[in-house]
């Protein structure tokens, strides 16, 4: 079977034999983007959540045949070096991580509902950010994302900053 997907912006064809293979061990193993990490396989603590069409997207769990036409953006499709996603530039400034092998579940799915909800306060962060870190960076990672959605606002009404 072969599926084809936009992934980070460039578009993959992948051969494989069971369309119910998760999208994580294709994006893993087959393209080589290892920034998204396996954690439960359960689609219970988030490691794995990138996004498809723009949704957050748990890929342990998603079969990759229903990735089939759509734009799949891992970790190292959010921003680049030079030009970082708010979201990630506010993990830097805020130096969010501990360990980090949680930390891009958590910021693709911040960058997901930040798109949906661009000034949150502390209950809705709480209510819609719900992966599992073990180092428990939780109070970091709020700061992160409120300061994520600062820098979405100000590079959106760059005159007002």
């Amino acid at each position: 079977m072969t599926i084809s997907f936009q992934l980070n912006g460039k578009p993959q064809m992948v051969d494989i034999a069971d369309g119910n293979t998760p999208l994580l061990w294709v994006v893993r193993d087959m393209l080589d983007h290892k920034g998204t990490k396996f954690g439960c396989g359960k689609a219970a603590c988030g490691a794995c959540t990138l996004l498809i069409d723009g949704e957050a997207v748990r890929s342990c769990s998603y079969a990759v045949k229903f990735a089939e036409g759509k734009s799949v953006t891992t970790i190292e499709g959010l921003g680049t070096h030079e030009n970082p996603h708010p979201v990630q530039q506010a993990w830097i400034e805020e130096i969010v991580p501990q360990c980090g092998y949680c930390q891009p579940g958590f910021m693709m799915a911040t960058a997901a509902f930040l798109e949906k909800n661009p000034t949150p306060t502390d209950e809705d962060i709480d209510n819609n950010i719900i992966n599992v870190c073990r180092c428990g960076t939780y109070y970091r990672m709020r700061k992160a994302i409120h300061r994520a959605a600062q820098i979405k606002a100000e590079s959106a009404n760059p005159t007002n900053s």
